[in-house]
């Protein structure tokens, strides 16, 4: 598909060189806009998927850290047992200790082999008492250390949830944004919404879409009176809400385009044609500044519908008009994770 577009493109423009220098230019201006939008929209494309990249990447790791944290309890509470058991052992070496320090203080002036013996046992308990309580002091490290490395693991874990928390919220924060342009957007066409126009919210955008019978006539990019009302009444909205960034495109169907006059080519002409009269009509007395607005044709090559039906090609025959709150907030915040 993309080895044929550039043969079409080519074609085209060995065509309008060979007609005229006006045409050419003309062709050239449209070829940069609609590469333009594709890298755009190819940019928006790689802004949602590294979204949904990092917020799996931070489920990811929260569930890593919850792993490890909760095999560092059980170790604790293995520590904690040797210890425990330790601590018991070593009570009863004392106090068998004790018992045979008052044996040998009682035989000290007995049998002289049996005083032997006892300080022999004396002995042995020492040493085995001085490894109970080098094994005690070893646990007890290894439990302080372990509590330290809880406590990071806490920390962080804290962190990563007050910063998905954060993103959350900004999510959330933009998500209400679009929905309120969304209602503000539906209430001001009011009187158009299911009569040739509808209000949609996708992927954090707001797309109003015009049908063809609403704007213009067949095969015209002139727009009545009827459809110039509708588009006055958005315009109010983007006037009170100037964070707002819009995009026109133009969509035809399939049918080929067979102009009465040379002034235009093909559907590629006509959707382009469509969408800078939308725009023209959008600036028409209001404040709106003109920065904020792209126009763009997309021919026949996005339909809504693909079947090769008059119905599907009258649903294809339509202008969109798509509307980005202001996502600057949620960008800077991604940058900084």
């Amino acid at each position: 598909m993309g080895r044929n577009r550039i043969i079409e493109t080519v074609a085209l423009t060995t065509v309008f060189l060979l007609s005229s220098c006006v045409t050419s230019s003309r062709f050239r201006t449209l070829q940069t806009t609609n590469r333009q939008n594709l890298i755009e929209r190819d940019e928006f494309k790689a802004e949602n998927i590294r979204l949904t990249m990092l917020t799996r990447e931070l489920e990811a790791k929260t569930a890593r850290f919850d792993e490890d944290m909760s095999g560092i309890r059980k170790e604790l509470e293995s520590i904690k047992t040797e210890r425990d058991k330790a601590r018991e052992e070593l009570g009863i070496l004392t106090a068998r200790y004790n018992d045979l320090q008052v044996a040998q203080e009682e035989l000290i002036r007995g049998n002289v082999s049996e005083t032997k013996r006892l300080l022999t046992e004396l002995q042995t308990v020492q040493e085995d008492l001085k490894q109970k309580e080098e094994v005690l002091r070893q646990l007890e490290r290894s439990l302080d250390s372990k509590k330290i490395a809880l406590d990071e693991l806490t920390l962080e874990l804290e962190k990563k949830n007050a910063r998905m928390a954060e993103l959350e919220k900004i999510l959330d924060a933009q998500k209400k944004i679009s929905q309120d342009l969304k209602n503000k957007v539906s209430e001001a066409l009011l009187g158009f919404e299911n009569n040739g126009l509808t209000v949609t919210l996708k992927n954090g955008k707001v797309y109003v879409s015009l049908d063809e019978e609403l704007l213009f006539k067949t095969a015209s990019w002139e727009i009545d009176a009827n459809g110039r009302n509708a588009l006055r009444k958005l315009a109010g909205v983007l006037e009170r809400n100037p964070d707002i960034q819009v995009t026109i495109e133009g969509h035809t169907d399939n049918v080929p385009y067979r102009p009465g006059s040379g002034q235009l080519r093909d559907n590629w002409d006509l959707s382009v044609k469509r969408a800078t009269t939308v725009v023209r009509v959008l600036l028409e007395g209001s404040r709106i500044k003109p920065e904020r607005l792209i126009a763009s044709g997309r021919s026949e090559y996005i339909p809504v519908e693909r079947a090769d039906t008059p119905e599907a090609r009258q649903k294809n025959r339509r202008t969109e008009i798509i509307l980005t709150p202001d996502l600057t907030e949620l960008y800077e915040l991604i940058d900084k994770y």
